[in-house]
This record gives structure tokens, C-alpha cells and sequence, in this order.
């Protein structure tokens, strides 16, 4: 049986990884202007306060694992900074390649917080489409193995081993799959991991990775799920965000995309892979799906 998490984060391909640390002491705020890829953070030692914009401020001890898969503008300062601190302005594209230590308040003395931060790029040219069924903050406490994980991240990024690139990918592939592991459940916001949260909807959701070719039906993919065809449609449209048919064209488009990107088959082979009986139903669709016909797409797709 596929596991869509896995699948999700193949057709992301991350990959171009830095990382750095992050210390701060005394009265001090940041605000970072939106960055658009994503960053993770770890706390080392101590606490701070982190507002994203569009969620509501938390509160970052010693353990905590945050992840931005999209990271917007956001705000981060020194626990008892108040509104008196004003924060200073970071376009996060001035770091990119520091991979030093960087601090905020004091410059001198023992940090009050210590952390380990950093930021990746999605390879896939469809990542925002992606990136829509995840939350937009990830906020884990105790997460010693997400902590571990960045802590090899920080190691492998400094330095300038053979294979360093491959390591890196591999690692940030476990970090996002240990993260987002963690991140699903009835919290979630709509969208593939809330769905994968419900076993009911998980055993339909895995059905579509592992056949889409298959002429699903809502009633074929509510058998699956061991529910009523109303009951279904009704619980993966709120779980998940669309309607189950939706879902599966969405799927077979994002494959269908990363295939002609690959160059693995001519369009009729491709369109059978995604449950089209023709090229030229495929062609239509994912014309309607895309804008560009599939071989337009292919001819222009990086």
C-alpha cells in the first residue's frame, strides 16, 4: 500500500539546505519580512516568543521544534521584550548562505536562548500547490528526534564532505517526514494530513496513491472507507479540504506533471499511468487542469 507522506514529500524533492545558529540575550525583537521557502527552528537552551503572521503567538522553551513549510512574515523576541521593544528588520534572502552563528540583543555574554534554525528550497516547481495541504506552523514540544535531526543538519551544512548535498536532502526528507508526522491529527488544518489523521479516510487516501490509474468512484473509495457513499463525500470534503473526486484528479495532475518534468514516457503512456484511456482525454484535462496542453508542458517544464 503507498504511503501518500512519502509521496507528497517525493514530488517536493527538497533540497539546498542552510543552517545556522541563533543565540539571543537581553531585550531584544526581530521581525522577518516573508521568505516564501521553508525553515525549522530547534530550541538549545532558554525561551523566547514567535508570531507568525496569520496564527497566534507561542512560546518556545528548551525542545520545542518549530517548521514554516511556506514561511510567512514573522516576528520573534526575547519573552519579556514587550511592546516597548521595537523589533529590528530582517529580509531573511540577505542571510541566505550564512551559515555562522547569529545574534540578537546583547552582543556580549552568555545567550539567554540558543537555538539551531535554517531554511531549505522545494526542488518541485508545484510546491505552492503542495505546500497548500500542510499547516502553515508546525509547533512541536519534547520533539528530541526532530532536535537530533537539525542538530546533523547543522553539522553537515558547515562542513564540505563528499556527498554532502545527498546527505543533506536525505536528512531534511526525515526531518519533514518526522515533522509532519507529528503535525497531523484532529488539529490539523484541512488537507492531507488531517485526512490521513482519520483512519477511515487514511484507508481511502492511501487507495488513491496506490492505484490512481484505478477508475475511482466515490462510491468505490467510500467502500474503502467502510462508509456511507453521503457520509464520506460529507467527511473527506471537511477533513481534507475538497471533495474526494477533486482530490484524485489533483493527485493524478501533480504525477502527471513530475513524470512529463522527468521525461519518463511518451503522453499516451503517461495518461494510461494516470487513468486516462486516451491521449487525447488526458491531453483535454490536464489542458483544463493546467492552462498548457501536457505536450506544451513538457517542452517548456524545468
Amino acid at each position: 500500500m503507498a504511503d501518500p507522506l512519502s509521496d507528497l514529500i517525493a514530488l517536493l524533492r527538497p533540497s539546498t539546505v542552510f543552517a545556522k545558529g541563533i543565540g539571543g540575550r537581553g531585550q531584544w525583537a526581530v521581525r522577518y519580512s516573508s521568505f516564501g521557502d521553508p525553515s525549522f527552528c530547534t530550541v538549545l537552551q532558554g525561551r523566547c516568543r514567535l508570531t507568525v503572521d496569520g496564527a497566534d503567538p507561542v512560546t518556545l522553551i528548551a525542545g520545542d521544534f518549530v517548521l514554516l513549510p511556506a514561511t510567512p512574515g514573522f516576528t520573534m523576541s526575547a519573552i519579556d521584550a514587550g511592546a516597548t521593544c521595537d523589533p529590528v528588520m530582517i529580509d531573511p534572502h540577505d542571510t541566505t548562505g550564512f551559515s555562522g552563528e547569529m545574534r540578537h540583543g546583547e552582543p556580549d555574554g552568555e545567550p539567554d536562548v540558543r537555538m539551531l534554525g535554517g531554511y531549505f528550497a522545494f526542488a518541485s516547481p508545484d510546491a505552492g500547490l503542495l505546500v497548500s495541504q500542510l499547516p502553515t506552523l508546525i509547533h512541536l514540544r519534547g520533539a528530541e528526534r526532530l532536535a537530533a535531526l537539525v542538530q546533523m543538519v547543522r553539522s553537515e551544512a558547515g562542513g564540505d564532505r563528499p556527498g554532502r548535498d545527498l546527505v543533506l536532502a536525505r536528512l531534511v526528507e526525515i526531518l519533514l517526514v518526522e515533522a509532519l508526522r507529528a503535525a497531523g491529527g484532529d488539529e490539523a488544518p484541512p488537507g492531507m494530513l488531517r485526512g490521513l489523521g482519520d483512519p477511515r479516510l487514511a484507508s481511502a487516501i492511501r487507495c488513491i496513491h496506490d492505484a490512481p490509474a484505478h477508475p475511482w468512484t466515490v462510491a468505490a473509495l467510500a467502500q474503502e472507507a467502510a462508509l456511507s457513499r453521503s457520509a464520506f463525500f460529507d467527511r473527506f470534503a471537511r477533513t481534507v479540504g475538497v471533495p474526494p473526486m477533486e482530490y484524485v484528479q489533483s493527485w493524478r495532475m501533480s504525477l502527471a506533471k513530475d513524470m512529463l518534468r522527468r521525461r519518463t514516457g511518451r503522453i499516451d503512456e503517461i495518461a494510461e499511468r494516470v487513468g486516462y484511456g486516451s491521449a487525447s482525454a488526458f491531453s483535454t484535462a490536464f489542458a483544463r487542469a493546467v492552462g498548457v496542453p501536457p505536450r506544451r508542458f513538457a517542452m517548456t517544464a524545468g
